[in-house]
């Protein structure tokens, strides 16, 4: 499988991209961005937190009963890149349903921002524009473990 863009997968049933992918109560987390971008070091902040990797830098993604899965490639499974230290030994989970894609090359203008999709493979997931976020790895963190607030809060 060759590695493609998430909008160039947008109707396939499958698809390897270039991406990396953490797990939290078994919602997968697929981070997105250009090459050197943090995708490998927010997972590991994140893993640091107690996340669990599912792959760094090609991810399989596969439609299954309406759900998009990832999962490791088999030939890079239970690695990860961490930026001048060298390639690191991980437990992986997977394969996992996913729930966001984190994109680090997008930031988002609004401070408390509508929700927003994107396409991945025949699926809408929600989309998470997070370039520049500090606290990132925390927030995504505690996103998984207790979800999101209704944006028409308090009103509802």
């Amino acid at each position: 499988m060759s590695n493609t863009s998430l909008s160039d997968a947008m109707d396939q049933d499958s698809a390897c991209v270039h991406a990396t992918c953490v797990a939290v109560e078994g919602q997968g987390v697929l981070i997105v961005g250009v090459s050197g971008s943090g995708k490998s070091a927010l997972a590991l902040r994140m893993m640091a937190l107690g996340a669990r990797l599912v792959a760094d830098d090609r991810v399989d993604l596969r439609m299954k009963h309406s759900r998009v899965i990832a999962t490791a490639v088999p030939q890079i499974s239970g690695l990860i890149e961490a930026r001048g230290v060298g390639l690191l030994q991980a437990q992986i989970t997977g394969p996992v349903p996913l729930g966001y894609v984190v994109d680090l090359d997008q930031s988002e203008p609004a401070r408390l921002p509508d929700p927003i999709t994107i396409r991945v493979l025949r699926q809408t997931v929600p989309l998470l524009r997070c370039a520049g976020v500090p606290t990132l790895a925390e927030a995504l963190i505690q996103l998984l473990k207790m979800g999101r607030v209704h944006p028409e809060w308090p009103s509802i």
